[in-house]
């Protein structure tokens, strides 16, 4: 990908971007994991209440610069090294960041890891789980929803579950079957924690 189409893409997604948080002198990032219709979003929010953060969110963002998705190793590439660079520009404006995607392999965490480092910014990671079961129910019922932003199935779970590594960092689980209230406290205390 061209390093202009890059730039166009970034300020394509900066301008969708909706009211934006006061900026702080020490932005966070939080990078949420976790397989579609685990309860990602849903805990982003929950996050976002306790915390001013932007919430990027990867399905949105891909439906902003591919309004027809193909979901394709291509298209999921340019998206992730355009995301990459948005979170390295709203982290030096001073935005603090919720990364609500997959993020299922390490060596994509990686990339969020070093821009951190880089940037001398409080990294939290968490991994969003469900049991099966109501994972299933959640994706049967997404599919009926029109405004529903993701297009995952639970063919797409099933799939996608292969391909999880573990996150070799220190991070917090939260599972969206329970009060996730808990985990979001231990986050609070850690961002806080400089």
């Amino acid at each position: 990908m061209e390093q202009s189409q890059l730039v166009s893409d970034v300020e394509k997604l900066i301008e969708s971007l909706r009211e934006l948080p006061e900026l702080v002198a020490e932005p966070v990032l939080v990078v949420v994991s976790g397989l579609p219709g685990t309860g990602k979003s849903h805990f982003c929010k929950r996050l976002a209440e306790r915390m001013p953060a932007v919430i990027l969110e990867s399905d949105t963002l891909r439906k902003i610069l591919f309004p027809k998705p193909s979901y394709s190793q291509a298209e999921s590439t340019q998206l992730f090294k355009t995301i990459r660079l948005l979170v390295e520009r709203l982290l030096r404006r001073g935005l603090s960041l919720i990364l609500d995607a997959t993020n299922l392999s390490e060596r994509h965490r990686e990339y969020f890891y070093s821009i951190a480092d880089r940037l001398d910014v409080k990294l939290a990671l968490v991994s969003v789980e469900a049991p099966p079961l109501l994972v299933k129910e959640r994706l049967e019922a997404r599919l009926k929803n029109p405004k529903e932003k993701s297009d995952a199935g639970w063919e797409v779970y099933l799939k996608m579950s292969r391909a999880v590594e573990k996150i070799t960092r220190k991070y917090y689980v939260a599972d969206t079957s329970r009060d996730v209230t808990p985990v979001l406290d231990k986050i609070m205390r850690e961002v806080k924690h400089r």
